[in-house]
């Protein structure tokens, strides 16, 4: 045989170090820092077409005397929905993982699944990932916050804060953010305005006073769902991306108000 037949092959072994582990479910807890919202819907889901065969094996944490769960929250929830909460169940358990760890742990196994945007964006900041933790710093500098609450300064379009801030980095972000929020308060911390502002400060970096833009963005009638409005009719008539015809339209209200040289048009090659 040859080195290549699987007869001759090594005695060594590929090992994790999670070991498979008996777990009672009374002792789990969700991981803080490591999990999406929990969905009842999904739950509920699970509970009606259980099939101890489809459980699959949660991921687990022991530390502090306790077993926290990185991945199988939902499955745990069934099983206590159908009356399986007092029991044991087979997990991969990890020993000595901080909770920095523990989310980054979930991101890298969810990183193939179906987790929404804003979850995993949450986790990478509680991981400390480079990327996410700044938006996040930019967010709270502005008086905002990343969330999926309505109002008080929340912004839940974390694709966009990341688009954003890749597109022009960490000063088009603060500065998209002060021009939005001051010019439209919490009704603009929506994606496509936030998208279109980006592009003009990104555009006209240099050119865009940021005040003047705050002052006659403001002031034009009808505020952000005027913006809006005009951004979609240009939409259809043009068939160009929702952020262009934002930042169109916000180029020309602000053009409109301000005295002195403009801004070019949008639609001209600068």
């Amino acid at each position: 045989m040859t080195s290549q037949d699987h007869g001759s092959l090594p005695g060594d072994r590929v090992e994790r170090k999670a070991r498979l582990q008996w777990v009672p479910i009374p002792l789990m807890r969700v991981s803080p820092l490591a999990q999406r919202d929990l969905s009842q819907a999904r739950v509920d889901e699970l509970a009606a077409h259980f099939d101890v065969e489809r459980l699959g094996t949660p991921v687990i944490s022991h530390r502090d005397g306790h077993f926290y769960v990185i991945d199988g929250q939902h499955r745990i929830e069934a099983l206590k929905a159908i009356g399986y909460g007092g029991r044991q169940v087979q997990c991969w358990t990890y020993q000595g993982l901080t909770g920095a760890d523990e989310a980054d742990m979930f991101l890298t196994l969810n990183n193939t699944l179906t987790v929404g945007a804003y979850p995993k964006f949450k986790v990478a900041v509680q991981a400390g990932r480079p990327e996410e933790t700044d938006i996040d710093r930019i967010v709270r500098a502005q008086g905002l916050k990343i969330s999926r609450d309505r109002g008080g300064g929340s912004v839940g379009a974390v694709d966009t804060l990341r688009r954003v801030y890749r597109r022009g980095g960490p000063a088009c972000l603060a500065r998209t953010l002060r021009i939005v929020r001051d010019a439209y308060g919490d009704p603009g911390l929506e994606a496509p305005v936030i998208d279109g502002i980006s592009l003009v400060c990104h555009r006209y970096d240099g050119q865009l006073n940021d005040d003047q833009a705050i002052a006659a963005l403001a002031r034009a009638a009808g505020g952000v769902n005027a913006l809006l409005s005009k951004a979609e009719y240009t939409r259809r008539q043009t068939g160009s991306p929702k952020a262009h015809c934002v930042a169109a339209a916000a180029v020309e209200l602000v053009n409109r108000k301000i005295r002195g040289k403009k801004l070019r048009s949008w639609w001209k090659q600068p």
